[in-house]
């Protein structure tokens, strides 16, 4: 029998089978060959991204066959062979602003619909990965369903009243874990070596809290996560690594980004070669590199550089991030409990004691008192990395630091991360899209959220006023949410790889649950027609 089933869960935990077809995990490099290389460093399109969406329009071996038979032949032209051979992917912006005069709830609402893709279309031979229900794309280029960004989406969702997406979304993660052994990026065949950060607990914990499905049913895809980010550390000696695993000089074991390919990104073909020509290092340890920092969402920023300025510079195997062992952290404490729940108390008692000993590393490693804030580590080096960055408010978002340390890391925020438009995302301002003066809406969220866990809410409430009121004032004159932004001046973020995105899945989500949160922010009563002047002033929250 060629097709694969999985078992789902919904709302009331009762079983549901998705039956799916076997998938075909090639990648567009490893089907297409040099047809594929021709492509991407001829720069058939402006955007690499673009190729490896295309779907096929005749079989893939015979597609092939036929650039290597005729790409030698005087009248040959590559860009028209790929128009003859290839369906574009759709529609690479969303193309969807708000009437004149809608409000901004009323837009994200209405975003939903448009955000939202349907499995069965999914054209044959492309790199889409089958996913069994329906799910929810971040919008723009970005036509798939991707890890991270799916968990601050489904926070709009909740807040949205849509939880028949929640509950898709929710079958669609546990099935990619079940069919693949971990979350890989986004659902495309080329995203497969990779994962991002691990919030699928994050999301276990939403699905209960709006009903969706109780959190106990997702205990063995918890399971395979950790087994995922942890291969190979039993076997690991002080100073050794694996994959995305590391034992530090003191015994302690911390996680990092990894990818398990070494060659250049398809999505972003030339832009890797580019760099790593660049480089001194071999190529594909750069090419490893640039993969990594993709892992883990912040691609890319100084956070990763040996030099600020140089991306071929990257060095993110080298570093032990401060966010992706506190969401590991979180995983292991909720394995923790849910097995407790279940019975199971030496599984409870083993993440117990994982949890307690990586809280101790973090603690150990990653909190510096000179700066008043948790920092990254680099193993390789055996020092804290030399800045803050917005990744430190993560142990406060799952609950692993002091209020000692909650304390003198707002001071810190205060300080050097306050921006005009909100929280700032490095210190650095280096044209990279995850520095200075970008702003990202899940930083804003874990800041509030952490914050006003360990009683900053003052703090926590000036960072959501801000952002509020710089995403309705971007909206206010465009009538649309974008990917990012610009926290000096309230525009559309720049840098990167790629132009400005609308949409957009995480902004929504966030700006979503925030207006549920802050119900007295002047941005509720602002609509899409540049007709009122919102400003960060204080405000009465609830």
């Amino acid at each position: 029998m060629n097709d694969r089933n999985a078992a789902t869960h919904g709302a009331a935990g009762e079983e549901q089978i998705a039956y799916l077809p076997a998938a075909d995990t090639l990648t567009p490099a490893d089907r297409y060959q040099e047809l594929f290389v021709a492509v991407q460093t001829q720069r058939v399109f402006v955007d690499s991204k673009t190729f490896v969406d295309c779907a096929p329009r005749y079989e893939p071996k015979d597609i092939l066959e036929a650039y290597r038979a005729g790409r030698d032949q005087p009248a040959f032209q590559l860009a028209a062979f790929v128009k003859q051979n290839f369906q574009m992917p759709g529609a690479r912006d969303s193309h969807y602003v708000s009437q004149p005069g809608q409000l901004l709830k009323d837009h994200i609402d209405g975003l939903w619909p448009v955000l939202t893709r349907q499995p069965e279309l999914h054209p044959p031979a492309s790199s889409l990965l089958p996913l069994p229900h329906v799910y929810v794309v971040p919008g723009g280029r970005f036509g798939e369903m991707y890890y991270w960004d799916s968990y601050f989406t489904m926070l709009g969702l909740a807040g949205s009243g849509r939880h028949d997406l929640l509950q898709s979304m929710a079958a669609n993660f546990a099935f990619q874990i079940d069919a693949y052994g971990h979350i890989p990026n986004g659902n495309r065949t080329y995203y497969l070596s990779r994962s991002q950060p691990p919030v699928f607990a994050l999301m276990v914990e939403l699905f209960e809290e709006h009903g969706v499905a109780e959190e106990i049913h997702y205990l063995p895809q918890l399971l395979k996560e950790h087994a995922y980010w942890m291969d190979g550390a039993g076997d690991l000696r002080p100073g050794e690594d694996r994959r995305c695993v590391v034992r530090h000089e003191s015994g302690a074991l911390l996680c990092r980004y990894w990818d398990d390919r070494d060659t250049p990104r398809e999505e972003s073909y030339l832009e890797d070669v580019t760099t790593a020509a660049r480089s001194l290092r071999p190529r594909h340890e750069t090419y490893r590199e640039l993969r990594a920092a993709a892992a883990s969402g912040w691609d890319f920023s100084s956070r990763w550089l040996a030099d600020p300025a140089d991306l071929s510079s990257i060095r993110t195997t080298a570093i032990l991030p401060v966010d992706l062992n506190c969401f590991v952290y979180k995983l292991e404490t909720s394995i923790a409990r849910l097995s407790a729940a279940k019975g199971d108390a030496a599984t409870s008692a083993r993440f117990s004691g994982l949890a307690a000993a990586r809280r101790q590393a973090i603690a150990s490693l990653m909190w510096s008192e000179k700066d008043g804030s948790f920092l990254d580590y680099d193993w390789e080096l055996g020092t804290q990395r030399p800045l803050p960055n917005a990744a430190a408010v993560t142990p406060l978002f799952v609950g692993l630091a002091t209020r000692e340390q909650a304390g003198k890391l707002a001071n810190t925020i205060r300080q050097r991360m306050l921006q005009q438009g909100g929280m700032s995302t490095t210190l650095v301002c280096n044209g990279e899209q995850w520095d200075r003066p970008n702003g990202w809406a899940p930083l804003q969220w874990m800041a509030c959220l952490g914050l006003t866990a360990y009683g900053e809410s003052a703090l926590a409430d000036d960072i959501a006023g801000r952002w509020l009121a710089t995403v309705e004032r971007l909206y206010r004159r465009e009538s649309k949410l974008v990917e990012k932004y610009a926290l000096d001046d309230a525009s559309g973020g720049g840098g990167g790889e790629y132009p400005l995105q609308d949409g957009f899945g995480w902004t929504n989500g966030v700006t979503r649950r925030m207006l549920d949160l802050y119900p007295h922010h002047p941005c509720h009563r602002a609509p899409a027609d540049g007709s009122r002047q919102i400003s960060a002033a204080s405000f009465q929250k609830n």
